[in-house]
């Protein structure tokens, strides 16, 4: 699964590319540190058995948030975020949610699966897979599979855990339990995680000498 290492990287590269005016080193270290948020229900575990990529990974978790973001930069007769943050506030503030979703709950969510709709409904989904074109089969796609059997829809709260540092395995562990913190998990995310960590430093870079 990808680390909150990848999530923040990932989130890096999303900043850069859609804060625009905006960007600048407090923008951009806010937009990867909300992205960074949903790996708190790691901690939730510990109490709560199944929390991890449900209780925040939930897709219900951003959009409530985006409603509440709404409501006060569009119905409000004065927006608090608005008064506090101007303008920048607002699309550091869409841009922080957008990041949270793609970089971590989805990206999640084609590693291994997410409770995407927690608690309206308690079940896992893997959307892993592969996009393809054959020359006998035609353009195959391997992403949502809801046919009977399929892989998509996966466990609940109640029957998954995902390994963590933090919490191994469901319920109590043994005293000389091995945690293992995975920083980055293959080739393919050490170098997206270079690539986001290196297109952040080196805006921030450029930004500096304007």
């Amino acid at each position: 699964m990808p680390s909150t290492l990848v999530h923040i990287a990932v989130a890096g590269l999303l900043g850069t590319a859609l804060l625009g005016a905006a960007f600048d080193r407090r923008a951009i270290l806010t937009v990867m540190a909300v992205a960074a948020v949903p790996d708190l229900d790691t901690l939730l575990g510990l109490w709560l058995p199944g929390a991890h990529r449900a209780y925040l990974h939930t897709l219900v978790f951003p959009a409530v948030l985006a409603v509440v973001l709404w409501w006060d930069i569009t119905l409000r007769s004065e927006s608090t975020l608005r008064r506090r943050c101007g303008e920048t506030g607002v699309r550091v503030a869409w841009v922080s949610l957008g990041a949270m979703v793609v970089a971590h709950s989805l990206y999640d969510g084609v590693v291994n699966g997410v409770n995407l709709f927690w608690p309206l409904q308690d079940r896992f989904y893997d959307l892993s897979g592969h996009l393809l074109y054959s020359t006998q089969r035609g353009l195959l796609q391997t992403f949502v599979d809801l046919s009977p059997g399929g892989g998509t829809v996966e466990g609940t709260t109640a029957t998954t855990h995902y390994y963590t540092g933090v919490d191994p395995n469901r319920g109590a562990e043994p005293e000389n339990v091995e945690r293992i913190f995975h920083l980055v998990q293959s080739g393919e995310r050490l170098l997206l995680t270079l690539a986001g960590f290196g297109v952040v430093m080196v805006r921030l870079w450029g930004s500096d000498e304007d």
